[in-house]
């Protein structure tokens, strides 16, 4: 597993690092987000004398693509980064996933470190070893499973974040105790308010319940695919509001919140967990992310992303459900009845 480290001692291990390995070249890639609100304070704390330079992408899942790939590959060919350079992917999700699938291919593999700046990002992206772009609106379907040399963890990041962005992050954390661990979740389910000490204690237990559950099974052959719990329909929604311009583009962590409501009523009309247990994930969902409306067109379209989903397995949707708060079931075959059946009910509340 990759290493994580923390705030300040994280800013020193990677200064080891980077001296440790003698890198010939620094490539920062920021997009216009994190240029104004992180690389500034970044780089005030980065100790190297090494030769860098700053590439910049612009943001979104639209443009998580094989296009923006390309125009890096392209720059860092002309900037003459060779196989002894290293990326320093300083944002979200998006640009951690893409970045870390730039490096991973070019010249075969040069080295990347990953410092999220979003919560989701600290939380999921950054932790497994997936890369990968999206193909069309399709979620991810293009990439490889590669590791970074260390991940650097820093909350002073969550500070530049909007409302939206912080909810968003907390959809992940919300599922890893869901998925895994009762305690976890029911802490969540409590909490007054969110502070800087509650999130940073967040973001170590939800990395620690997910390298343990990704050393486990690191390319996804069982065990690892209760992760995606909340993202089969969580993708699709994602994807259909992506591709609809009459829809508004949700955030990753707003769509698999509206995934995990869904496949929780599933779990519930399957038996797996209980009413009062829905109704407990119901109201905590509810507490973080506003419903949002969804017409019978929508839904219909929605189900066709389905068949594009990387769980399927002969042509079978595959999902991943609750057996119980806190524990998980995968591979499950379940009907369009049941899906449309959750929808009436996050639809009528």
């Amino acid at each position: 597993m990759q290493p994580i480290h923390y705030t300040k001692k994280g800013f020193e291990e990677l200064s080891n690092l980077i001296v440790s390995k003698n890198y010939s070249k620094l490539f920062v890639l920021v997009d216009s987000n994190t240029i104004d609100a992180c690389l500034p304070y970044f780089m005030s704390n980065l100790a190297t004398t090494i030769p860098f330079e700053i590439v910049e992408i612009e943001p979104g899942e639209e443009n998580k693509n094989i296009e923006t790939c390309t125009m890096l590959w392209e720059v860092l060919t002309e900037l003459e980064a060779d196989r002894n350079s290293v990326m320093l992917l300083l944002g979200g999700g998006v640009l951690t996933d893409l970045g870390a699938f730039v490096a991973s291919t070019f010249k075969r593999g040069i080295d990347f470190i990953l410092i999220p700046t979003t919560l989701l990002a600290m939380v999921d992206a950054s932790v497994g070893g997936k890369t990968g772009v999206d193909l069309g609106v399709l979620k991810n379907q293009i990439g490889l499973f590669a590791m970074p040399e260390m991940v650097l963890i820093d909350s002073e990041f969550l500070s530049t974040l909007e409302a939206n962005q912080l909810r968003a992050g907390l959809a992940e954390v919300i599922k890893h105790g869901l998925i895994a661990d009762a305690e976890y979740f029911k802490k969540i389910e409590n909490l007054n308010s969110l502070t800087e000490e509650n999130l940073l204690e967040l973001i170590e237990k939800s990395i620690s319940i997910k390298q343990d559950i990704v050393s486990k099974d690191p390319t996804e052959k069982g065990l690892r695919k209760i992760l995606n719990f909340g993202h089969t329909l969580g993708h699709a929604i994602e994807s259909y509001c992506l591709e609809n311009e009459n829809r508004t583009t949700l955030l990753h962590g707003e769509a698999v919140a509206i995934g995990m409501y869904l496949e929780s009523h599933i779990s519930m009309q399957m038996h797996f967990i209980d009413k009062d247990s829905f109704q407990r994930i119901q109201k905590t969902l509810d507490h973080y992310f506003p419903r949002i409306a969804f017409t019978k067109t929508d839904i219909d379209k929605t189900l066709t992303y389905l068949i594009h989903d990387k769980k399927n397995n002969n042509g079978l949707v595959n999902f991943s459900l609750l057996n119980g708060i806190g524990s998980s079931l995968w591979n499950k075959e379940v009907t369009n009845d049941l899906i449309f059946s959750a929808f009436d009910n996050y639809l009528n509340f």
